[in-house]
């Protein structure tokens, strides 16, 4: 069954139904944070203006017709009747204002991320092949300093200048991905969860790891970051299913 979605009367309706169905899988799939969390999108070219959850909804109600527009060289957004969370506001303004490659961003305390999060040694090592997808791919923040306002936000954009590195461990917090498309981002996100509850599992035996060398675990990452269309046909098979069942998230 293919389902149309249209509503000619707000910009940028395609973007605005990928992020909701991207915010329904983030709550079932329970890598929400209550009403904590925030994803975003841009929508103009030097990525300044950009789509985002209203501040303080559950992932698993938004529909397209809820999210929000933001510029993030406007600080008076924050006094807007539809103003942003300000930990939204202070972190994916930053990323948006000073990294114009991450075109979307996904902030989750997803579990299994948040754990590998919360090691004094955070790094996600090449034990499989969703575990070598992310080699040389990723940041650890060691300096966390509170809640992601502006300037935590400023101190995180920092760290993301790099294009190839396209998911921060923010230690002590949770994890940050950035990617081109809210498919290619989410996709990421998945997958990096995936590989975090892996290694965590794994580290939870207290049996030596087999660890894929450089070589291979580069090969592997390599290979998956050209592998054709696979994060955009998981993502249409995701829309599908909520089509399937009725969902409202394209209203």
């Amino acid at each position: 069954m293919t389902v149309t979605h249209l509503r000619p009367n707000m910009d940028n309706w395609q973007e605005r139904v990928d992020l909701a169905a991207a915010f329904r899988w983030t709550a079932r799939l329970n890598y929400h944070e209550a009403v904590a969390n925030h994803f975003s999108l841009a929508v103009n070219e030097d990525g300044t203006r950009f789509l985002m959850n209203p501040s303080q909804s559950h992932f698993s109600r938004i529909k397209a017709s809820d999210i929000i527009e933001i510029d993030a060289n406007n600080p008076d957004t924050l006094s807007g009747p539809d103003a942003p969370d300000p930990t939204a506001w202070g972190l994916h303004g930053s990323l948006h204002r000073n990294c114009p490659h991450a075109r979307c961003a996904m902030h989750v305390h997803s579990i299994h991320a948040t754990v590998l999060a919360s090691l004094k040694d955070s790094r996600l090592l090449p034990i499989d092949q969703n575990c070598a997808t992310f080699y040389n791919r990723y940041v650890i923040d060691d300096n966390y300093g509170g809640l992601a306002f502006e300037d935590e936000g400023e101190r995180c954009a920092a760290m993301l200048q790099d294009p190839k590195k396209k998911v921060m461990i923010m230690g002590n917090h949770g994890v940050l991905v950035i990617g081109e498309t809210v498919a290619d981002t989410f996709n990421r996100l998945y997958y990096f969860e995936r590989a975090a509850e892996t290694y965590i599992r794994a580290l939870q035996t207290g049996q030596p790891l087999r660890v894929l060398s450089d070589e291979v675990a580069s090969k592997v990452a390599d290979q998956l970051e050209t592998y054709p269309e696979q994060d955009q046909r998981h993502f249409e098979e995701l829309k599908a299913i909520l089509d399937e069942e009725g969902s409202n998230y394209s209203q």
